[in-house]
Formats: structure tokens, C-alpha cells, sequence
């Protein structure tokens, strides 16, 4: 894989991992809830989910590519969709979303446990991982290409998980996030509708 392909995964990969929903308020209320342990618990066991769907598609799509056209454009169209969705969400939440987790007590097992089924238990994250991994998956392929992919995107969910953990575990942060959370949602919103338009546009080449 090029390293300029790769700067467009790290970068489309990025933008999945720091898009407002579910994961966030997982790590923000198992930080908030037990401290920055559990948080950081969280979010690495999330990213084994996230690997664990992006290895599934990486092994589908190029077969897909080949026998099922069609299928695949159609496939493809539907998470561009969800991305717009997504991004039309983030825009739509102002100051609300994912910044006010409920106080709870969390453990690490709880922290592990939840982590791992909110990324495997959410059945819209396929259709993120085709919309994106679309644009680099090609019928031939190398192992070590699949494996390049799959990887970073595990290293970027868990990464930055892992420093939203780390960061909230200060009280000064969240107050200071929760004051921009309107701002946060827009941005992540506008650039969310950007790259479904580019997933329309075609593959990068």
C-alpha cells in the first residue's frame, strides 16, 4: 500500500473513531464511573471489535468486488448513507450527545465486557467499514495490505479511546468539552457529510 493511500486511511479512519455516539459515551461513562483504568479497559477492548468487523469485511469485499457488482455499489451506496446520516446527527445534537454519561460504578471486567459488545453489538459499524474500506480494498489484494488496514484501524479506535480516557481522567477536561460540545458535534458533522459525497465520488486511486 502507497503511503499516501495509507494517510487517507489513517485520516477516514480518524474520523470513524472521533464521530459522537455509542463508543463515546461507553469510555466517557466507564472513566467517569471508575476512574481512568476502566476507561482506558474500555476503549482497548472496543478496538478488538472494531478489528474483529473490519477483518470480516477486508476478507468479504474483494470476493464481493468480483462476483457481485452490483451488489457491492449497492452495499457501498448504503454506508455512504450512513455516514450522511451520521453526520446529520452530530449537527442536529447542539450541546446534548454523548457529553452527559449517566454516573455509574465501573469495574474493569464491566469496562471489557461492555467495550467489546458495543462495537460487536451495533450492526450499523459494517456499514461504516464497507463505506470506508471500499475505497481501498481491491479484488488482488496482499495479506500484508489487509493486514496493514486492519490494523491501523484498530490503532487509531483504541488509540484515541484510549486518550479520551486518559484526558477525561482530569477533572478540568470534561466541564471545558462540555462547554463545546455544540462545536465539537458540528465540525464532526460537516466532515462526516463530506467523506459520504466522497464515497459516492468512487474509490481513491
Amino acid at each position: 500500500m502507497a503511503f499516501s493511500l495509507w494517510l487517507s486511511l489513517v485520516a477516514i479512519c480518524m474520523m470513524g473513531a472521533m464521530s459522537p455516539g455509542p463508543s463515546l459515551a461507553l469510555v466517557l461513562r466507564h472513566t467517569l464511573g471508575g476512574g481512568r483504568v476502566p476507561g482506558v479497559v474500555a476503549a482497548l477492548f472496543h478496538a478488538l471489535g472494531v478489528g474483529f468487523y473490519a477483518l470480516l469485511t477486508v476478507w468479504g469485499l474483494g470476493k464481493l468486488i468480483v462476483q457481485f457488482p452490483l451488489l457491492f455499489q449497492l452495499i457501498t451506496w448504503g454506508g455512504a448513507a450512513y455516514l450522511a446520516w451520521l453526520g446529520v446527527k452530530a449537527l442536529r445534537a447542539g450541546k446534548g450527545g454523548a457529553m452527559h454519561p449517566g454516573q455509574v460504578i465501573s469495574t474493569n471486567g464491566q469496562a471489557a465486557r461492555e467495550g467489546v459488545l458495543v462495537a460487536l453489538g451495533n450492526p450499523k459499524l459494517i456499514l461504516f467499514f464497507v463505506a470506508l474500506l471500499s475505497q481501498f480494498v481491491t479484488p488482488d489484494m496482499s495479506m500484508t495490505a489487509k493486514v496493514i488496514i486492519v490494523s491501523t484501524a484498530m490503532i487509531i479506535d483504541g488509540g484515541w479511546y484510549v486518550l479520551v480516557a486518559v484526558a477525561l481522567s482530569h477533572s478540568r477536561v470534561l466541564p471545558w468539552l462540555q462547554q463545546r460540545a455544540h462545536w465539537i458535534n458540528r465540525i464532526t458533522g460537516v466532515l462526516l457529510i463530506a467523506l459520504a459525497l466522497r464515497v459516492i465520488a468512487g474509490p481513491l486511486v
